[in-house]
């Protein structure tokens, strides 16, 4: 008798997912990228949105680059729209500060807002995925 497909994700990190890495080329793109970007925030007076905004970037592109197979689903770039516009309205309506925050304050909500991101998106591909289509199915235990 086939086991009953549950909906709710048990597994949102992959092995594969474990194994991504930056190349320097990337890290120096980021910097300058952070840069440029805290530069135009700070040229509009806003700079206080400078740092939001870049972790928000960051968690996103993270989420894409950690479920880089998927690209190829309406699905997938629909809910990271979503996420996208969650992230903006988050950083627009939320009071930020330009003060020194610790990293054992932001790194934790960077991983919680991560991982939230990842099941969400394994949720959406077991909703959308077929029985037989072990193409989106793949590694999802």
């Amino acid at each position: 008798m086939p086991r009953k497909r549950s909906l709710l994700p048990r597994k949102v990190i992959t092995q594969e997912d474990k194994k991504i890495s930056l190349s320097l080329g990337g890290g120096l793109f980021i910097l300058v990228g952070a840069f440029l970007v805290s530069a135009l925030f700070d040229h509009f007076g806003r700079l206080a949105l400078a740092r939001p905004t870049l972790f928000s970037a960051g968690m996103v592109s993270f989420a894409i680059a950690m479920r880089w197979k998927l690209r190829r689903y309406a699905w997938f770039w629909g809910t990271m729209i979503c996420f996208s516009a969650l992230h903006v309205a988050l950083i627009l309506f939320f009071p930020w500060t330009t003060k020194w925050v610790p990293a054992l304050a932001i790194i934790p909500l960077g991983t919680a807002d991560l991982y939230l991101m990842l099941w969400v998106l394994a949720f959406v591909r077991k909703i959308r995925a077929k029985p037989t289509d072990t193409r989106i199915l793949e590694g999802m235990n």
